[in-house]
């Protein structure tokens, strides 16, 4: 199906054919089309994972960014993901950048994005996750992407990333704290040794003071060297991080076949070109921890023996984003399909 609406698709702006799908999903999830849906895309096998503590029916969950809102919570599911991470999410709602911020490399499988986390604020997800928390499977596992605001001084980030994981502690079962996003500037400065010890030890500490704790992640950039890479994995472990999102988007434009109007734009690229920055910091990670920080992997999935190469790197779970677009939602049950039988 999705192999006949791709090239329709693809036609349109990449914004407005994301929005499209999801204006199409949400009345197809609302029908009684949805079990069919289900067993053409989500019916999954169980291949059990626990991480965190927290207990995921397989490894495959959606990124972050890809329904940033939660509009499809908890359709996801349903779609056969084990979890969906939404956000990143702000204290405030904002816009983002000016449009278009959202481009298609097909030539090399990819996507740049300048997104500058547009989001309707984290009270709008919180409320929306609670009025549906009834219909969410009880096995499906929720994680929140928070961030600050734009206009938030990184000196006073500390209290936007708090205020974030305040309203949604009651509807999450993890947070991923976004210190790593290309778009909004001087965010990544955050990843730095002395900014993250101060960021993370207050947004640990608020997380094992819940009555039920929630484990706290952090999704990092591919472009960091070795020396800073390693200092932040330093910070992670000091700061009892339960685990560590890898990776966020590359500014790399290294190798790219599109024309030069699309690779210059601005932005973070993802997609095939991210795949083996991606898995190097994965193997890295898991090398230089002995495999006691567990991982998270994302980038350049688009085959089942690309997630199974994240996990041989040192994953325990992986996500989807641009490898949805392009393969489409059957892509979530081939992964699991390959992962049980490689097992």
């Amino acid at each position: 199906m999705y192999s006949l609406l791709k090239p329709l698709l693809f036609q349109l702006p990449p914004e407005k054919a994301h929005q499209l799908v999801f204006s199409t999903l949400r009345l197809l999830m609302q029908s009684p089309f949805r079990s069919v849906l289900k067993e053409w895309w989500g019916n999954t096998p169980n291949y059990p994972v626990t991480l965190a503590g927290l207990n995921f029916r397989h490894p495959v969950g959606l990124a972050a960014g890809f329904d940033k809102d939660g509009v499809l919570h908890p359709s996801w599911s349903d779609l056969g993901f084990s979890f969906a991470e939404y956000g990143t999410v702000t204290p405030k709602q904002q816009s983002g950048n000016e449009v278009p911020r959202l481009f298609r490399l097909t030539k090399d499988q990819a996507l740049i994005n300048r997104m500058g986390f547009n989001n309707q604020g984290v009270v709008h997800l919180a409320d929306l996750l609670a009025t549906r928390d009834k219909t969410s499977p009880q096995d499906f596992i929720v994680g929140g992407n928070v961030g600050k605001n734009k206009s938030t001084p990184n000196e006073d980030a500390v209290s936007d990333y708090l205020y974030c994981m305040e309203k949604l502690a009651p509807q999450v079962d993890y947070f991923t704290i976004n210190i790593s996003s290309p778009n909004t500037p001087g965010l990544r400065a955050l990843q730095e040794k002395e900014p993250l010890k101060k960021l993370l030890s207050a947004t640990v500490a608020y997380a094992q003071s819940l009555p039920t704790r929630r484990p706290v992640f952090v999704k990092i950039a591919p472009d960091l060297d070795e020396f800073a890479l390693g200092e932040l994995v330093e910070v992670l472990i000091q700061e009892q991080v339960q685990g560590v999102v890898a990776t966020n988007t590359t500014l790399s434009r290294t190798g790219l076949l599109s024309n030069s109007d699309l690779i210059h734009q601005s932005g973070g690229l993802s997609g095939k070109p991210l795949q083996q920055k991606s898995t190097e910091t994965i193997r890295w990670i898991h090398r230089q921890t002995n495999g006691e920080l567990p991982i998270i992997g994302v980038g350049g999935i688009f085959h089942p023996e690309d997630a199974i190469e994240k996990l041989d790197a040192g994953a325990s779970l992986i996500q989807l984003y641009t490898g949805y677009v392009y393969e489409g939602p059957a892509l979530v049950r081939k992964i699991v399909e390959a992962i049980a039988q490689s097992a």
